[in-house]
């Protein structure tokens, strides 16, 4: 696609875009500020910016009523050639050192799947059959395999075991005047014959359609292929209905003990599955029966639900599901809308929490052909991570939570028209920058726009390491609501609900808790196999939570790995385009086995080091910032240009059971020798119901320790610069000293900025 350079001043940054972009869109890739409360619906009126070089198409509302023709807004401004672009130095949309970001885009994908050719696993013939006489009265079906053999004379004859075949096939011939297409499964190895799956009147080879379907936890996708092409001729998507049982595998395997249960969830997904082909069937106009093969991947718990296997022994130890290899089912006969004879073919699985969806993805990246150390990563409701490479792999689950797609989260959302996929906030005055699929009104937080959110609020100053609002910071936009402290993103008049859409310190602290699942897991896994996140040579992103990912806002929040950003590659639904590849290259297909066989399960609920790490991970980007180098010089940056929250110290080793000559701060007791650090719920004389979960051994800044130690308040007017650290546990095996996690021992503030903050 043919692309175009924006120089934007004053700011004197250049960047390359996409021929049609959306100004708006550019200018926030390219970190400029411009004020923008809509989403880009064009309403507000605030990304006002001066053309000063080059052309671009506009709608009617772009041109403004001004005493310069030249200014237009930017969210109403398509970018159709090479421009120069002045952002106006007006209140609010003040000039902002950019932000380097790295977004991994589907230039990519060649680089990983590499190439395939049109081969799928089912095929059409057409045959002409000579009708039979006194002299040649073959039986119908003999009569066809003849024909079919005559066709391919090195062929061995083709096997069915479909009796309805039998029962219309006589039918079909006679009323189709001996002209049938013979639709043939090839065989699951190379050696095995080709099977006769159904025999339809005249000449239909021109319509042979397969269908792709990741079966996710909180979403399915499916892809409609042209198998004569290969090329994809719709997708859809839409919410798994089974949702209303529980957002988690868990809650669903709970679920489905309870009587009827099991059959109940079977239905909602199966239904979900049919909502998705009848959207694609009716953007081409064609019959579901006209699919004649259907390619799907997803977790142990959705195969085994999908298929109505009992995944009760999934949830309990020693985490044992029925089966790992599924059989080829008749998709009718499941409930799916299907000709009854198309077969449906599930990727095996590994383990209970490690499922199809990931060795397909695995299948895709030909991580199984890559001498390359990689760590495949699929973000997600379940987390799942794999790494190694030709010779050998490991992988592992966490459970990261719905965070990503939108659940957990108030004004959470799947990345649908209105939803804030992008964020940048000006550092003065706080007034937000959104952008929004389809530039559209805002209508709630997609998980892209969830990442950036944070990061910008972390970055200036908005919120803490911890997750918590600045209470010193007066701004309209922050705000005490029913969940505790909020961010206003839009409001009411701009939004597409007529209802403030915020972020609130719940969905901050949900957030937190997902990316600390996220990061725990890779530093498990890599540590049980004696490396780390230096021996990397790839790391693949997969999971279906935005077009792009925002690599350093991703990293500044803890989610993925500080190291050489040229290491990231982006794969985006990796287990639906595994399903893409299988269903039209056979070859490709017939290399699953080979992955499934390479790798090698770990349960990280039964490794004591990984609750260690989740607990270091539950901040902002991290308790360690030794791990995240170039975050950690960037908030210095940010604190160098301006008074802002510093991060706390690196916490040390862990030391088991005693910290003997340390002071801790704990409950009972005056802070001297060892003991238990003090739980939350020890708390008291908090102003507002505590926040934090039971545990953690969180404490605010400025409030009590159980009856003693109490810590700094903000001075008067001014600003607190060092925020209240976080304990990562409250057993005796995770002490930590005092005089490291509490600069000198917490009884004075590090340092007052002037009257209203940075």
């Amino acid at each position: 696609m043919k692309q175009h350079q924006i120089h934007f001043l004053p700011d004197d940054i250049k960047i390359n875009v996409d021929d049609g972009e959306n100004l708006l869109a550019a200018a926030a890739a390219a970190g400029i500020y411009i004020p923008a409360s809509c989403g880009g619906d064009g309403v507000c009126g605030k990304c006002k910016v001066r053309i000063e070089q080059g052309e671009a198409a506009m709608t009617q509302a772009a041109a403004l009523k001004d005493d310069d023709p030249a200014i237009r807004l930017a969210c109403q401004t398509t970018v159709t050639g090479d421009l120069v672009i002045r952002v106006p130095d007006t209140p609010g949309a003040g000039r902002r050192k950019p932000q380097v970001t790295r977004a991994i885009s589907a230039r990519s994908m060649s680089d990983l799947v590499g190439e395939w050719q049109v081969s799928p696993p089912v095929e059409k013939l057409r045959i002409k059959l000579e009708p039979p006489s006194i002299d040649d009265n073959t039986p119908d079906l003999q009569r066809l395999l003849r024909a079919i053999r005559q066709g391919c004379s090195d062929c061995e004859e083709p096997t069915y075991d479909h009796p309805r075949l039998l029962q219309e096939l006589p039918f079909t011939l006679r009323e189709a005047d001996w002209e049938v297409t013979v639709i043939l499964l090839k065989g699951k190895r190379a050696e095995e014959p080709d099977r006769i799956i159904a025999v339809e009147p005249g000449d239909t080879t021109d319509r042979l359609y397969g269908l792709a379907v990741d079966i996710g936890t909180t979403t399915i996708c499916g892809l409609l292929i042209d198998l004569n092409s290969g090329k994809v001729l719709a997708e859809a998507s839409s919410y798994n209905d089974q949702i209303k049982f529980g957002e988690d595998v868990i809650s669903r395997i709970i679920y489905s003990q309870r009587p009827g249960g099991l059959a109940e969830t079977q239905k909602a997904v199966v239904r979900t599955i049919n909502s998705v082909i009848e959207t694609l069937c009716k953007k081409l106009i064609i019959s579901p029966s006209d699919i004649s093969y259907i390619m799907a991947a997803g977790n142990t718990v959705m195969s085994h639900l999908l298929l109505a296997i009992d995944p009760k022994y999934i949830r309990e130890s020693p985490y044992v599901p029925t089966c790992s290899q599924f059989p080829l089912t008749r998709a009718a006969a499941l409930g799916v809308y299907a000709h009854p004879s198309v077969r449906l073919f599930l990727y095996p699985s590994i383990a209970s929490y490690v499922g199809g969806d990931i060795v397909s993805g695995v299948h895709a990246c030909r991580m199984h052909k890559s001498e390359s150390l990689t760590l495949f990563i699929d973000i997600g409701t379940n987390g799942e991570i794999v790494v190694g490479n030709q010779d050998w792999m490991a992988c592992a689950a966490c459970s990261a939570g719905p965070a990503f797609e939108g659940g957990g989260i108030r004004y959470g959302m799947r990345a649908n028209r209105g939803a804030i996929e992008n964020f940048h906030i000006h550092p003065k005055t706080l007034e937000p920058m959104l952008i929004t699929i389809d530039r559209g009104k805002p209508r709630g937080i997609c998980g892209s726009g969830l990442i950036a959110i944070v990061s910008e609020l972390l970055e200036a100053g908005v919120i803490d390491q911890q997750g918590k609002f600045s209470r010193a910071l007066e701004n309209p936009r922050i705000r005490e609501g029913q969940d505790g402290f909020e961010y206003v993103l839009a409001w009411g008049d701009t939004s597409m609900t007529g209802e403030d859409i915020v972020i609130t310190e719940v969905d901050l602290d949900n957030l937190i808790r997902a990316k600390g699942a996220m990061y725990a897991g890779y530093q498990t896994l890599l540590e049980s196999v004696g490396l780390s996140f230096a021996d990397l040579e790839r790391v693949i992103l997969a999971g279906n939570f935005g077009a792009y990912i925002d690599l350093e806002r991703a990293i500044s929040i803890g989610l993925l790995p500080d190291i050489d950003r040229d290491r990231f590659y982006y794969l985006g639904n990796a287990s639906l385009t595994g399903c893409q590849i299988s269903l039209i290259d056979n070859d490709r297909f017939r290399e699953r086995s080979r992955v499934s066989r390479l790798i090698t399960n770990m349960e990280l609920s039964e490794n004591p080091d990984f609750m260690n790490h989740y607990m270091a991970a539950l901040f902002l980007p991290h308790t360690d910032m030794s791990l995240f180098p170039s975050v950690a010089e960037k908030l210095a940056a940010i604190a160098a240009d301006g008074c802002t929250m510093e991060r706390p110290p690196s916490m040390p080793d862990r030391r088991p059971g005693r910290m003997a000559g340390r002071d801790h701060y704990h409950r009972g007791g005056n802070g001297g020798g060892a003991g238990k650090i003090g739980m939350a719920g020890n708390l008291r004389h908090s102003p507002r119901p505590l926040p934090w979960p039971v545990g953690t051994g969180y404490h605010p800044r400025g409030r009590n320790l159980h009856h003693h130690h109490r810590f700094p308040r903000p001075a008067p007017g001014g600003w607190y610069c060092r925020p209240g650290p976080f304990l990562p546990s409250t057993t005796a095996a995770n002490l930590w000293p005092a005089a490291l996690l509490f600069p000198d021992h917490g009884h004075k503030q590090d340092r007052t900025c002037p009257a209203g903050g940075p």
